[in-house]
């Protein structure tokens, strides 16, 4: 075990065992975005959403994002949302291992962003194997999408409607499918 920050260690990536005594921070942290997530979703206006999310994430979400509820998040604290943003409704963001969000990215309805997964191995399942996911800039994941563990999805590039993405999506690509394969090139007009 580390003797470093656990939240450094969770967005450094890897493996994050079960009986680590840090833990318990990062459970705080999951109660806490769970006391705070009921009022996220009973929120009525877009200022009142972004507000509400911000508080969760411990960052202002900027005034040129849009995020529908209802949003679901398990731990809010590593997820960084850009300007010019739009998030539909019903996402989840699992995001111990943390998600970015860069600028002018369109996020369908029920999309889910996966930092976490499990190891392989009964006698390790319990302990989270994090990677992050990035969405770059100009990207747009179609509704019903999944994108897991370690992820970059490359600017300007689309993710179909109900693609579970488990490898990077080069720039400018189009992937759908599960798993998600290369559709093809997007050409500037």
């Amino acid at each position: 075990m580390s003797e470093r920050d656990i939240f450094d260690d969770m967005l450094n990536g890897g493996i994050i065992r079960k009986d680590d005594p840090r833990m318990t921070e990062a459970w705080e942290v999951v109660s806490r975005a769970q006391r705070l997530s009921p009022a996220l979703n009973s929120a009525t206006t877009i200022d009142e959403m972004r507000q509400r999310l911000s508080e969760i994430i411990g960052s202002q979400v900027d005034e040129s994002s849009t995020v529908f509820v209802p949003f679901f998040t398990n731990f809010g604290k590593h997820i960084t949302i850009g300007e010019n943003v739009f998030i539909n409704h019903a996402c989840t963001f699992l995001d111990m291992g943390g998600i970015t969000i860069e600028d002018n990215v369109q996020i369908g309805p029920k999309v889910n962003l996966i930092t976490e997964n499990h190891p392989v191995n009964p006698a390790e399942r319990k302990h989270l194997d994090l990677g992050a996911v990035v969405i770059a800039q100009n990207a747009w994941i179609g509704a019903g999408a999944t994108i897991l563990p370690g992820v970059t999805v490359g600017e300007n590039s689309i993710v179909a409607a109900g693609a579970v993405v488990n490898r990077n999506v080069p720039a400018n690509t189009i992937v759908g499918g599960v798993p998600a394969k290369f559709i093809k090139n997007i050409e500037e007009r």
